[in-house]
Formats: C-alpha cells, structure tokens, sequence
C-alpha cells in the first residue's frame, strides 16, 4: 500500500479528509443492476478551502484513473490496479491507497456484484459534506449529488474486478 509520504505524492493524506464509501444498484426493473461504489470525501481536510478536493483529484491520478468519461476496465488481465474489493460477510471491503474501509452491502447490490463479478467504482472529487458517515443516504440525495455533471465528470471511473474468501 503506498504511504502519503511516498515521493510520487502531492499531497499529504491529512487534505483527502474524512474518506467514506457507500454501496448501492441501479434499478433491476429499468434492467440496470449495476453495483455501484461510491468513495467520497466530506471536504474535511486540513489545508485551505479547497485541499480536500485537490488532494482526491491528485488521488485519482495516483491510482491510475482519470477524470471524466473514461472508464478504466481494471476487469481486463492486462490492467494492474492498486484498488482490490473484497466482499466478506455482506460487506464490500475495498483496499485502495490512503483507504481500507468495509462497507455494509443491501442484498441487491450482493447478487449483482455476485452475478457481473465487477462493480463500478466511482471515486468523486467534489467532496460531499452532507452525506455523513453512518447515516442513511436517500436515493433522491444520491441522484443530487451523481446527477451534477461537474461531480460525475470530475470523477474516475473504474470496472473492479470481485473477490471473494474461498470456504
């Protein structure tokens, strides 16, 4: 795992802030079961107004994504990530530099990732300050802050391969 002191970092882990993931699908009916992962920051970081920010977009350069549209399909034997998922116990347990969080799955998103065998992982560099850690996130909440083209095309975008413990 690469350390914020690492010479290929801009920025000191302290500007990302607080990290959080949130997991959901699409909608089955509409034919779009896609799992998704959402990493975010709540804007929290030391350094001037802004640092958050900077820091998550110099984040997504680091681990190889980039911003906008594109779509790294880390699914492809030829793309080595440094984002591992795991899912263990109804949690996705996502590795990344700078964050190992384990976050609690909705069944639906379970067989999803179960049936693709990837998820889309979006990584945002807008932070997102109301959406606190622990509580609830509605739908129409979470369509507020994807649906805004700055946030979805500031962000990277990546296809991630599932893993899962062999019993």
């Amino acid at each position: 795992m690469t350390t914020a002191n690492s010479t290929k970092s801009t920025f000191q882990r302290a500007q990302l802030g607080t990290l959080s993931v949130v997991a959901w699908t699409g909608d089955p009916e509409a034919g779009h079961d896609m799992p998704y992962l959402l990493v975010y920051s709540l804007g929290d970081g030391a350094g001037a107004d802004g640092a958050s920010e900077s820091a998550i977009r110099a984040l997504i350069e680091e681990v190889g994504l980039k911003g906008g549209a594109d779509m790294t399909d880390a699914t492809a034997v030829s793309v080595n990530s440094p984002i591992r998922l795991l899912i263990q116990g109804g949690h996705a347990v996502l590795n990344m530099p700078y964050l190992s969080a384990q976050c609690p799955a909705p069944k639906e998103w379970l067989a999803a990732a179960d049936q693709r065998g990837h998820v889309h992982l979006i990584v945002a560099a807008q932070p997102w300050a109301a959406a606190t850690p622990g509580e609830p996130i509605t739908e129409e909440t979470l369509q507020a802050f994807l649906g805004d083209e700055e946030t979805l095309l500031s962000a990277g975008h990546i296809l991630l391969p599932v893993s899962q413990l062999r019993s």
